[in-house]
């Protein structure tokens, strides 16, 4: 049967240009997969991965082809009390042009019970250890919130 406390799954994933602006997009349609692991089997210390990869087939021929992968690795440690610290950086690598980013970053997060309502705030600083590209970012902040009703 499994342990319940771990989540694996994977599956496809489409991607449909629908960027108003050309900054804003690629202005390609791309198909690909996704996968995901998720251990919770430890009530102080949570960890997984989201990995993704995706391919352009149609759209704007004037635009540059997509063929791109997304690694990111998530930690969670219980500090009670609601707290948690976290880290989730998104690291990227476009097999197009060699263009990469890889953040670490540490953060803290919240989760507060309502009467109905689950809010669950996080904000993470992450610095990109390594990259190489025009635009890739060197720093960045990642922040959420999240209901659950």
């Amino acid at each position: 049967m499994g342990n319940p406390a771990i989540s694996f799954g994977i599956g496809p994933q489409i991607t449909a240009p629908t960027a108003i602006e050309d900054e804003l997009g690629s202005g390609k349609w791309s198909a690909g997969f996704a996968n995901v692991l998720f251990n919770a089997s430890d009530p102080k210390f949570q960890w997984g991965y989201l990995l993704t990869w995706q391919a352009s087939f149609a759209g704007d021929d004037d635009r540059a082809d997509v063929n791109a992968g997304a690694f990111q690795p998530f930690l969670f440690y219980q500090l009670g009390d609601g707290w948690y610290l976290r880290s989730s950086g998104v690291w990227t690598y476009d097999f197009e042009t060699d263009n990469y980013a890889i953040p670490i970053g540490l953060g803290v997060g919240k989760v507060i019970k309502l009467e109905s309502t689950v809010v669950n705030m996080s904000v993470e600083p992450q610095y990109s250890v390594v990259h190489e590209g025009p635009g890739q970012p060197e720093w960045g902040i990642f922040a959420g919130v999240n209901f659950q009703f």
